[in-house]
């Protein structure tokens, strides 16, 4: 059965220890870590906070609640040097969390074969960069823009294999057009991580759909939910996007609305 997890975007104020705290009162499984003390600059929040890397990992040594992920803001199109320097700014600080994954974006606007080489060529500066310094977290690739259909995921498998994937299911469901069981069914061995969300067809703030509670919208999960407990052993993640949508209820009542409803 898959792990639950909650991405810090729906807390976005809270420091890390707030976030364990929380995590572990809600008895969630697992922390992805996007922003801290209300900032995505990871590396600098934890720095100020612990101070050095292995501070950190001392505090996580017998934490009940891992961190699964760092999230980054790393595209593989359109990157600089710039950019890479500050994503290898995560690494000490990934390793010292004992997270698995940092996360970084696909980016592109079209899915054609231009875009994918890009990806790859940038997959592959990174797989020779982690294999020097022989480091432990490993890149997942979300489904964000270029990625957010199932014949691009398979194109981007073509030109670099083993990449592994986050799966953003509400992406792919309302921007790629795409039914989520079928989609699973098509990427599923590349998929270590996933994020959920519900939504209704009804333009919000932002987007041409509007955030809701989960278990209040229109994303079926009632169908992909079974497949994931039978067949996805990784977190499964809610990702309450408060941070960027401040007009969203408060975690606490989402993941409410989520229990109560058994929509995940």
């Amino acid at each position: 059965m898959y792990r639950r997890s909650i991405s810090t975007l729906g807390c976005p104020d809270f420091s890390l220890e707030q976030c364990l705290a929380f995590a572990e009162r809600q008895a969630l499984d697992a922390v992805e870590v996007r922003v801290l003390n209300d900032s995505i600059d990871l590396p600098a929040v934890l720095a100020t906070t612990y101070g050095t890397p292995s501070a950190l990992a001392e505090r996580m040594r017998n934490s009940p609640v891992p961190i699964v992920s760092l999230d980054t803001s790393l595209t593989l199109v359109g990157n600089t040097a710039d950019d890479r320097n500050e994503f290898l700014r995560f690494i000490p600080w990934a390793e010292a969390a004992g997270a698995r994954w940092l996360r970084v974006f696909d980016g592109g606007e079209t899915a054609d074969p231009a875009v994918h080489r890009t990806m790859a060529e940038t997959i592959a500066w990174w797989r020779a960069e982690r294999s020097a310094h022989r480091w432990r977290p490993d890149i997942m690739v979300e489904t964000h823009d270029a990625l957010s259909t199932t014949a691009s995921l398979h194109a981007l498998r073509a030109v670099a294999p083993g990449t592994a994937i986050l799966w953003d299911t509400h992406h792919t469901w309302k921007v790629g057009g795409e039914d989520p069981a079928t989609t699973w069914d098509a990427i599923r061995r590349d998929v270590v991580h996933i994020h959920v969300k519900d939504s209704v067809d009804r333009p919000g703030p932002k987007h041409p759909f509007t955030y809701v509670l989960p278990g209040h919208g229109e994303f079926p999960m009632a169908a992909l939910r079974p497949r994931l407990q039978a067949e996805f052993t990784g977190c499964v993640s809610l990702e309450w996007e408060r941070k960027w949508h401040p007009e969203l209820a408060p975690l606490e009542d989402a993941l409410t609305a989520a229990t109560r409803s058994k929509w995940w």
